[in-house]
């Protein structure tokens, strides 16, 4: 086995050398000698002469029992390596989006470390990667994942930025808005907006403090004349089935494209009716221009749809058929062909008043699984029913007492005059009437009957962000007893949403995809005698192709270098 030269001339004339390790092998076949190329080392003129001499040094100490010959360099000493590319990603969105640069100018009139952004972003990166404590979190940035300008920070420093960052909230808020809607040409004339609850598993309710029309707390100096009192986690109507503990109520704005914009914070105990108010005073406060909101049927009532359109502003609100209103009544009485907007979805438009439009959309899916659902309930109620009429009275009113509480089956249930227990086949009939229908409110007269249908059922966006706040961001469980921290670490999440929506929307796939590619670009500390190096791993092809799309520069080879620490113990670094 030795070293080998070859050369290709190419068109032009010129001749390219390439070095190459070879092996003469024994062919029987031809009775001669042949030479195999074991591996090459490319172009003469781009060789690695690093890499040649670092594999000389390695061959020299297995000849030499661990003498080194003279000619091989020292070989270098691998450190460890932490987790890079996702951290990477997070970082070059939070810089093109300017959040950075706003929390750098509000860190700049104030006597805070301005490391402070660093830290913020750190916590944000952690929860769209790998959620934790924050006392995790601060051993999780630097030790296992890169944070570039931050080799490390603690738990106190968390905390710290936190509190700045709940302090400064609002006007935040505002500027990491105006510059996202910028940066990615944000159409913000139709949002969709809902709310969630989170549970907190505590003894008990907050004390009450005195609290502004928006549930906020009010400072003791203001604190006077304020009538409202009330805690922050307290027991109220849950969405996550868990009345028995303490609980706030959270609720997101969305664009169309499924980017959430603003995330609000309120006690447990607020009702959904009451919040859309703020909402829409805030967001007027953003100066933007007509603005269509899109709700869910729980911001429904006549005071609600009346403050929504002040200011020239209109609202698509889902309407309940079975509340027995008298629209929906009205509604479903209109005779009326179906105009088809996609695969799954069918809508007409009836007339029923004059400020208002109706829309009744048809799923047939939706229709399907209706149909599906009422069937297995009826089989439960009709075994649960069935040879009841042999019961003593008492027995049987027992047994009503077990289906009143359960209100899926007790919504077919009939009770005749005797006491005896039936299926309701009225009831039954009138629900196959309601399979698949939903019925739509809108004020703008602008809109098409499939326009309010297709704005509706974007909807989704806001709910499938909460699904991942709650699943892949790990909103709860919240390690935070204070108001402040918690308001926060909402904020916290919602940042980290609105970073891998934008990934999302930017790549075309999911970000568990994203994060299991870039999982595996990491970033290696290598130390010898000329001082230490950070060099991250080789991209791959997929990799690459994810930083195309997001419009992302590929990281540099080599992140930091320092020379060896001089007499003073110092070394010189750069990057």
């Amino acid at each position: 086995m030795f070293v080998r030269t070859a050369t290709r001339r190419n068109k032009d004339g010129s001749a390219v050398r390439y070095v190459q390790l070879v092996q003469n092998e024994w062919d029987p076949a031809t009775k001669s000698s042949r030479m195999r190329v074991v591996h090459s080392f490319g172009r003469e003129d781009q060789l690695d002469r690093a890499a040649v001499e670092r594999l000389a040094g390695s061959l020299g100490r297995l000849l030499g029992h661990g003498q080194q010959t003279g000619g091989a360099a020292p070989e270098l000493a691998y450190a460890g390596s932490v987790a890079f590319g996702g951290t990477y990603l997070l970082d070059q969105l939070w810089q093109r989006l300017g959040i950075g640069q706003v929390m750098t100018a509000a860190l700049d009139r104030t006597r805070r470390d301005a490391t402070t952004e660093r830290v913020l972003f750190a916590l944000v990166a952690n929860r769209a990667l790998e959620p934790s404590s924050k006392l995790a979190a601060a051993h999780w940035a630097g030790r296992t994942a890169h944070i570039d300008r931050l080799p490390a920070t603690t738990d106190d420093a968390c905390y710290r930025a936190m509190d700045w960052l709940h302090q400064v909230r609002g006007p935040l808020e505002k500027q990491v808005f105006s510059q996202v809607a910028a940066a990615l040409n944000l159409e913000v004339d139709l949002l969709f907006f809902d709310t969630t609850s989170t549970y907190f598993e505590v003894d008990g309710e907050d004390e009450p403090v005195p609290r502004d029309k928006d549930g906020s707390p009010v400072p003791g100096s203001e604190a006077a004349g304020q009538k409202a009192m009330g805690g922050f986690r307290v027991f109220g109507k849950p969405k996550d089935h868990r009345d028995d503990l303490p609980q706030i109520v959270i609720g997101m704005a969305v664009t169309r494209g499924g980017i959430p914009v603003r995330v609000w914070c309120w006690p447990g105990n607020t009702a959904d009716s009451a919040l859309i108010r703020q909402v829409k005073d805030d967001l007027r406060e953003w100066t933007l221009s007509k603005i269509v909101r899109v709700a869910d049927r729980g911001f429904t009532s006549q005071a609600n749809r009346r403050y929504l359109r002040c200011g020239d502003h209109h609202y698509i609100i889902g309407e309940k058929l079975r509340s027995g209103s008298a629209e929906a009544a009205a509604a479903l009485s209109r005779q009326g062909r179906y105009q088809e907007v996609t695969a799954n979805l069918r809508v007409k438009e009836v007339k029923i008043a004059e400020d208002e439009r109706f829309a009744i959309c048809d799923n047939p899916e939706g229709a399907e699984h209706d149909a599906a659902t009422r069937a297995r309930l009826l089989a439960q109620l009709k075994e649960m029913t069935e040879g009841t009429d042999t019961l003593t009275a008492t027995r049987r009113a027992e047994l009503r007492g077990v289906i009143s509480a359960k209100p899926g089956l007790n919504r077919y249930l009939r009770v005749t005059p005797g006491g005896l227990l039936r299926i309701d086949a009225g009831v039954v009939k009138a629900e196959e009437n309601l399979d698949g229908k939903y019925l739509l409110r809108a004020s703008d007269p602008k809109l098409s009957a499939a326009d309010i249908a297709a704005g509706y059922k974007q909807l989704l966006e806001v709910e499938r962000g909460w699904r991942d706040m709650k699943q892949v961001i790990d909103l709860r469980p919240a390690y935070h007893r204070l108001e402040q921290r918690i308001r926060a670490h909402v904020i916290l999440c919602w940042l980290a949403l609105l970073l891998i929506r934008i990934a999302e929307t930017a790549a075309g796939t999911t970000w568990n995809k994203i994060t299991d590619e870039l999982g595996q670009l990491t970033l290696g500390t290598f130390t010898g005698p000329a001082g230490t190096f950070r060099q991250t791993a080789e991209l791959t092809s997929v990799q690459r192709d994810i930083f195309a799309r997001l419009q992302i520069p590929c990281p540099k080879k080599i992140i930091e270098a320092a020379a060896p620490a001089t007499a003073g113990g110092k070394a010189q670094a750069s990057a």
